[in-house]
C-alpha cells in the first residue's frame, strides 16, 4: 500500500499503539511528537515487524513547524490528530488559566494547524480520512475536568464544522471518544507526576480501556470503504456505563 498515515502524539499510548497497528494495516506510517527518542523506538517497532515508518520531532502547537512538516510529504490519505491531553483536576473556581489555555493550545489549535496543513493532500488523495481523537469529555463535563471538558469540547466543534464544510470533498471526518483508558502517561500528566493520584483513576477497574482498545477503533474506521463515515465513536470499559457510574471492585479483606 502507498497511502500514507500520519500520527500525531505517536510517541506514546494511544498514538504509538494507533501508529503500529496502521503499520500492520499496510500504511506508510509518519509518526510526529515532541519526544523524538521516543519516536524511534515505535518506529523500530513498525519497522520489525515488516512496515515502514518515518519520524518527525514535531509540536503541533508551532503552526510555522506544522506546516514546514506537511510540506515536506509527498501525500497525505490518513491523519490522526491523536496529540493533546488534560492538565490538572481543579474546580473552576482554583484552576490556572495558564492550564485552560495549554490545553486548548494543543487539543483544538494543534488540530486547527494540522488539519489546514495536510489538507491539500488528504482532498487530493482522493479518499482522505480525518480522526480527530476527542473524549468522552467532549461530550459531558464534570467537576474537576472544566478545562480538559471544554478543550475536547471544542475538539467535536471542530470536527463537526469541518464536515459539514468539506460536505463536497472526498474526505472522511471521524471522532472516536474513549472514556476511561489506562495508558501510562495521561493520568500521570494530568496529576503533574502524583503516580498516586493517577493509580486512583483506576482504582478497583479490573478492565479499563487499553490504548490497544482506541487504536482498533481508529484503524477500524479509517479502513471501512470511502463512502463509510465514522461520525462518532464513543468507546468506554464495560465497568463505565456513564462518566459518573462506574463499577469498582472492593479490595480484598
Amino acid at each position: 500500500m502507498d497511502a500514507v498515515a500520519v500520527v500525531t502524539g505517536a510517541s506514546s499510548g494511544i498514538g504509538a499503539a494507533t501508529a503500529v497497528k496502521l503499520g500492520e494495516a499496510g500504511y506508510r506510517v509518519v509518526l510526529t511528537a515532541r519526544r523524538a527518542d521516543r519516536l524511534d523506538e515505535v518506529a523500530r517497532r513498525i519497522t520489525a515487524a515488516g512496515g515502514t515508518a518515518q519520524t518527525h520531532q514535531l509540536d503541533v502547537t508551532d503552526r510555522a513547524a506544522v506546516f514546514a512538516f506537511a510540506d515536506s510529504l509527498d501525500r497525505c490519505d490518513v491523519l490522526v490528530a491523536n496529540a493533546g491531553g488534560a492538565i490538572g483536576a481543579d474546580t473552576i473556581a482554583d484552576s490556572s488559566a495558564d492550564d485552560w489555555l495549554a490545553m486548548y493550545d494543543v487539543n483544538v489549535l494543534g488540530t486547527l494547524h494540522i488539519t489546514q496543513a495536510l489538507l491539500p493532500k488528504l482532498i487530493a488523495s482522493g479518499a482522505g480520512a480525518i480522526v480527530l481523537m476527542g473524549s468522552t469529555a467532549g461530550l459531558i463535563t464534570y467537576e474537576g475536568g472544566g478545562g480538559y471538558a471544554a478543550a475536547k469540547h471544542g475538539t467535536h466543534a471542530f470536527a463537526e464544522t469541518l464536515r459539514l464544510e468539506l460536505y463536497d470533498q472526498p474526505v472522511r471526518v471521524m471522532v472516536i471518544a474513549p472514556g476511561m483508558v489506562k495508558t501510562d502517561e495521561f493520568a500521570v500528566n494530568r496529576y503533574r507526576g502524583d503516580a498516586e493520584k493517577a493509580a486512583a483513576v483506576y482504582a478497583g477497574v479490573a478492565e479499563p480501556l487499553t490504548d490497544e482498545d482506541v487504536a482498533d477503533a481508529v484503524v477500524w474506521s479509517v479502513t471501512r470503504p470511502p463512502h463509510f463515515n465514522v461520525d462518532l465513536m464513543v468507546i468506554r470499559p464495560r465497568a463505565q456505563a456513564a462518566q459518573y457510574k462506574v463499577y469498582r471492585e472492593l479490595p480484598p479483606k
